[in-house]
């Protein structure tokens, strides 16, 4: 299925074309792979720049970790966190911003100050404001599958058939979307690797990609130096699961990810470069 381009601010996201980069930047003192590494906004706003030269098409800003077992961080201190950084980064570049968040107070005022795009883990369930505010912006959004909360999501999860449990969640959620007035180009999906998954469930997920066109939005992956390639390589600390994420990042391209979110852009781009130039070679 032939997917509509995405304009971001004169950003032209061709979906067809080549796989695009969103660089991750944590804003929180606790996230499981680089905690409190940015959390200042001065740190923030120099990673941004690195991250945009090094080729990032997004930059993912989130103030709150949804690591497995963490809690929710208070709308105040989320706001502190992102609303300064985002602030900081517009300084430096005109990179698309993208605001991780499932809050509708934290999305508007984020927006307000220079945001392009919402990626929400709770796919508009968690406050019943956000598909309102998302309509109302007239910005793109990510929907995520999560079977739970964070604080639970890894507590013995377990799927029938994960490819079609998925699908069908997206599916409704994308509905969802629209009649709550968000349009139909400005709405992306994300499986949610990591998220209330086992690592059977992850490679499966990865390894039929594809399927998920049939939805007929851009698909985005989110592997990056998670638990589950720490699974199969035995690699513990997560800082050191860029080359395993590099892995996940060339399959998932291969299978179809429109999108791919990492820490390591350098690197990730440079594998993309050459998956992409394969695919193309028809």
């Amino acid at each position: 299925m032939e997917l509509p381009n995405l304009s971001i601010k004169g950003h032209i996201f061709r979906w067809s074309t080549r796989t695009y980069i969103m660089g991750v930047i944590n804003v929180t003192p606790d996230s499981f792979s680089d905690g409190g590494d940015f959390f200042s906004p001065e740190k923030a706003g120099k990673q941004a720049v690195s991250l945009a030269a090094a080729g990032a098409d997004i930059l993912d800003i989130g103030g709150e970790s949804t690591r497995p077992f963490s809690e929710p961080v208070p709308v105040k201190e989320e706001l502190r966190r992102v609303i300064p950084a985002i602030k900081e980064i517009r300084r430096f570049t005109e990179c698309p911003i993208s605001v991780d968040t499932v809050k509708a107070e934290v999305a508007k005022a984020a927006v307000r100050e220079g945001a392009d795009l919402i990626n929400d883990i709770s796919a508009l369930r968690f406050d019943p404001e956000m598909a309102k505010v998302v309509a109302s912006l007239d910005v793109p959004v990510v929907l995520m599958h999560m079977k739970g909360v964070p604080r639970d999501m890894q507590v013995n999860p377990w799927y029938g058939d994960v490819i079609e449990e998925v699908k069908v969640f997206l599916k409704e959620r994308m509905a969802w979307a629209y009649s709550n007035g968000i349009s139909r180009g400005k709405i992306l999906i994300d499986p949610g690797l990591g998220f209330g998954k086992r690592v059977q469930d992850n490679l499966v997920l990865i390894n039929h990609l594809e399927k998920f066109h049939e939805l007929g939005a851009p698909v985005m992956v989110g592997a990056s130096r998670k638990a589950f390639l720490g699974s199969i390589t035995g690699i513990k600390e997560a800082r050191r699961r860029d080359v395993a994420t590099l892995g996940a990042v060339a399959a998932a391209a291969i299978k179809g990810a429109n999108l791919v979110r990492v820490h390591n852009v350098g690197l990730t781009r440079q594998v993309l470069q050459v998956v992409d130039a394969i695919r193309r070679s028809g």
